[in-house]
């Protein structure tokens, strides 16, 4: 694995790049600080997984929950590349703006953010299986795969979500600040300790 090679980056992560700051930056002209906030802590939520998983790949001395083995223009950790990260900073919003504006609306007494949660979860699961199948995600232990998807989706994407829904309903921009400050704050320490202290990750 070409663990963060630049000799494989290509161009077209500049544009894809320069979309993301786009959508956040309309997030702050519209002065949307809930989804805006939500959106990062959905993406340091998928980073705190990537980092776990790479512990795994070290510790085991074999191998990731998951691993992407397809071309990328930057592998930035064992199952986590510069594409995948920008898909998460982008999915993050998207899963916020799509809310109900109740946050306490519930079918068959089921809160709709878990629904959502659920149903998201299982959509990206399913996207899984697809990359999976054309060999673009690789999945090597048998508590994490096709034929056992359920940790997938309680452990993989179910997180994300319902963090991402806690902040954004929040209501206090201080609150949330806090939040994901500790979060970047965490997932920084880990990368700083296990990464470029420890070699780890």
């Amino acid at each position: 694995m070409l663990l963060r090679d630049p000799s494989h980056f290509q161009w077209n992560i500049i544009p894809i790049f320069l979309l993301v700051l786009y959508v956040y930056a309309d997030q702050i002209a519209a002065r949307r600080w809930s989804v805006l906030l939500a959106g990062m802590a959905f993406w340091l939520m998928d980073w705190i997984n990537e980092i776990w998983n790479a512990l795994l790949a070290h510790f085991s001395h074999s191998a990731p929950a998951w691993g992407t083995p397809g071309n990328s223009s930057l592998i930035l950790l064992s199952g986590l590349n510069i594409e995948i990260t920008l898909m998460f900073a982008v999915m993050g919003l998207l899963s916020v703006r799509i809310l109900p504006e109740n946050p306490q609306l519930s079918f068959w007494n089921i809160n709709n953010r878990f629904w959502l949660a659920s149903i998201n979860s299982l959509l990206c699961v399913m996207v899984e299986l697809f990359l999976h199948h054309i060999g673009l995600l690789t999945w090597a232990w048998p508590w994490w795969n096709s034929s056992f998807p359920l940790l997938i989706w309680l452990i993989g994407y179910m997180p994300f979500f319902l963090v991402a829904y806690w902040v954004h309903d929040m209501h206090n921009t201080q609150r949330q600040l806090h939040v994901v400050l500790t979060l970047a704050g965490g997932v920084s320490a880990a990368l700083i300790v296990f990464g470029a202290w420890l070699h780890w990750l």
